[in-house]
């Protein structure tokens, strides 16, 4: 009997010790260092500090729902323009990786708001949900931007990989606020994802691992890792959505995009860009990326405000 006991009380112990390993891996990635971003965008010609030095911006702080303050920068060009874009970065980066993105919108006559997440950049917050507490700072960005621009603003969100998961989460659960949406590498399920990861990390199928992870994550930080899923509520979102990912990516599977667009009704738009990597479309495909942004914005979007 006490053989059974000490057998059990080990296998308590380890399992313990493994959910919480597991779980402060999700909650707590490691991030990239803010000038470590800020070198990489300058080195690869995708930043110019000067150039950005001479944007007209503000910095916005705004309230999370959650109790900390998100950190926002507002770059406002076009004064007298009432169409915005909101950008929202993937896990471990920050607000200055989402510049390359607003540059190709302010070219289009946009405005555009840039912001740190939740535990990431300049913002609060003590943990990641990867889009579940997310979605709802995004709500609070979108209801500043109608609170200072009025209701009658024209806006669209963008987002990468972990970004592109929160902007649709907003859209499929909290409001279809925005007038259009553009998901670059998104998850369609956090689960499948994880669940990938642990299988590749733990030399062991994923799934048997997921429970206890999931379990951890509901006690320490108050949700399930089964709610992280844009693909049970994209089927909800009204508005156009243009779709992207890299047929490389071997990271978040071009798969789990492509389950996305089919599973959207109505306006919707699909780019698979040849090359590149895990969040790397727009790096390594930019003609291709900002042809299918334009194309995107010309014939679906507009299709869908005259309808």
């Amino acid at each position: 009997m006490k053989t059974v006991l000490s057998w059990l009380g080990s296998a308590a112990v380890l399992a313990s010790g493994l959910g919480f390993y597991m779980s402060e891996r999700v909650m707590h990635m490691r991030k990239k260092n803010e000038q470590l971003i800020i070198s990489r965008e300058v080195s690869a010609k995708r930043l110019n500090l000067n150039d950005y030095k001479l944007l007209p911006k503000e910095e916005v702080w705004i309230q999370s729902p959650f109790g900390y303050m998100l950190k926002s920068i507002w770059v406002k060009p076009h004064v007298s323009s009432k169409k915005f874009m909101i950008f929202c970065h993937g896990v471990t980066e920050n607000k200055m990786n989402s510049i390359k993105y607003m540059n190709l919108f302010l070219e289009r006559g946009f405005n555009a708001i840039i912001y740190d997440h939740r535990r990431h950049g300049e913002s609060g917050g003590k943990t990641t949900s990867y889009g579940y507490y997310e979605k709802f700072d995004l709500k609070a960005v979108v209801d500043e931007l109608v609170a200072r621009e009025g209701a009658d603003v024209f806006f669209g969100i963008h987002g990468e990989s972990m970004g592109a998961a929160t902007l649709l989460l907003y859209a499929g659960m909290v409001e279809d606020r925005a007038d259009f949406y553009i998901a670059d590498c998104p998850f369609s399920s956090f689960r499948t994802q994880l669940i990938q990861e642990f299988t590749h990390e733990l030399k062991l199928p994923g799934k048997w691992f997921f429970p206890l992870a999931d379990l951890f994550i509901r006690i320490r930080d108050g949700y399930s890792l089964r709610h992280v899923s844009p693909l049970d509520v994209v089927d909800r979102i009204q508005k156009p959505v243009l779709f992207i990912h890299s047929e490389q990516d071997d990271y978040i599977l071009p798969e789990m995009t492509k389950a996305l667009y089919e599973k959207k009704k109505g306006a919707k738009q699909l780019f698979i860009a040849k090359n590149g990597a895990h969040a790397q479309s727009f790096n390594l495909n930019r003609e291709m990326y900002e042809k299918a942004i334009d194309a995107f914005l010309e014939h679906i979007v507009r299709a869908h405000n005259h309808s």
